[in-house]
């Protein structure tokens, strides 16, 4: 980490953002630098990423950061920058999210996104920062995907370590509308080379925030006196992706059903009809944001949390699918894995 050193005036004023070259991490960098914050780590895996949210930050005259390429999955890594650094605030974007990709992939996002979570909530622990916010999502909630089970592990490991020294909560959000692989740019691009749009299913509905509006309540999260948390916002109702791809049709200029068409393609592998911010089993209160409610859950058995999240880490590292899919039915007993990736381990399944 040969970067310039950041601003020494504000010592315990240092804040990281992991995933910070991503679609969330990236703007919620601009929004802190704009805000004042004078000392900011910029964590992210990839090269490109990274690159392009440090050119924009030079152009944009933005100083008192350092661009760091690595992942939390990397021990010795964190360990340096906290060590280096004292990081006081940590807003943890850093994830794998898409959905199908991940249902063939399932070792790696489980990795990337539970067991990550978990050595970064460790590190935050062991060199005392003050806070850390992780960005989770709607499809945590009764998973039907592999990518929502890890993020529901991630929350679940996240609340374990938390205290009332380092404040640890999660914040579940729904699509973010222009994000990186999210179906606005994927439309406009299949509008733009005449169509068809697919849509998976004419029923399938999603909750919906613009980008402005998911940085915002990241930050209103991170403000809220709490530690072990998980909030949710108070959403609009959700948008049926057909009726949005119609939209974006007829924005454009054009008319269905003499112009672009709309392609119903059947649903994906792990996809839900509808996304959920909370479970049935879950109870929700006020907070002192009233576009945030807290979740209200029965805690889990900390001694058999952490065993249970050690042989997860186990299965990840021997790469063990079978052990890991039933380690995780056995701490997510609302999840239900996909026939593709059922059938990764028997393939007359598939």
């Amino acid at each position: 980490m040969n970067a310039p050193l950041l601003d020494t005036t504000n010592p315990g004023k240092t804040i990281l953002v992991t995933g910070a070259g991503g679609c969330i991490g990236s703007a919620l960098t601009h929004a802190l630098l704009s805000n004042g914050a004078h000392s900011l780590i910029l964590l992210d895996h990839s090269e490109q990423n990274l690159y392009e949210v440090n050119m924009q930050l030079l152009a944009a005259g933005k100083s008192g950061y350092v661009a760091v390429l690595g992942d939390v999955l990397d021990g010795a890594l964190l360990a340096e920058m906290f060590e280096r650094f004292r990081p006081d605030t940590i807003y943890h974007a850093a994830a794998f999210k898409h959905v199908p990709l991940m249902e063939s992939n399932p070792v790696a996002v489980v990795r990337n996104n539970a067991i990550g979570t978990w050595e970064l909530a460790k590190t935050a622990l062991r060199f005392e920062a003050q806070r850390l916010l992780m960005i989770s999502t709607d499809k945590a909630v009764n998973p039907r995907s592999v990518m929502g089970a890890s993020k529901r592990v991630a929350e679940l490991a996240l609340l374990r370590m938390a205290n009332s020294k380092t404040k640890m909560n999660a914040v579940r959000l729904g699509n973010v509308l222009g994000s990186q692989g999210s179906v606005g740019p994927l439309f406009q691009q299949q509008i733009e080379h005449g169509g068809p749009v697919t849509v998976t299913h004419p029923d399938a509905r999603r909750f919906f925030l613009t980008l402005s509006e998911t940085v915002e309540l990241i930050l209103a999260a991170a403000a809220l006196d709490d530690s072990g948390k998980i909030f949710v916002p108070k959403m609009r109702e959700p948008v049926r992706i057909a009726d949005l791809a119609s939209r974006m049709i007829q924005e454009a200029g054009l008319q269905t059903p003499r112009g672009i068409q709309i392609a119903f393609t059947g649903m994906r592998p792990g996809d839900k009809l509808e996304e959920e911010l909370f479970s049935a089993q879950e109870l929700l209160e006020p907070t002192g944001d009233e576009r945030l409610r807290r979740v209200k859950s029965f805690p889990l058995d900390p001694e058999e949390l952490d065993a249970s999240l050690d042989r997860i880490s186990s299965s990840v590292d021997q790469r063990n699918l079978a052990a890991l899919i039933a380690e995780l039915g056995k701490l997510l007993p609302e999840y239900q894995p996909s026939e593709t990736l059922l059938g990764l381990l028997n393939p007359s399944l598939a």
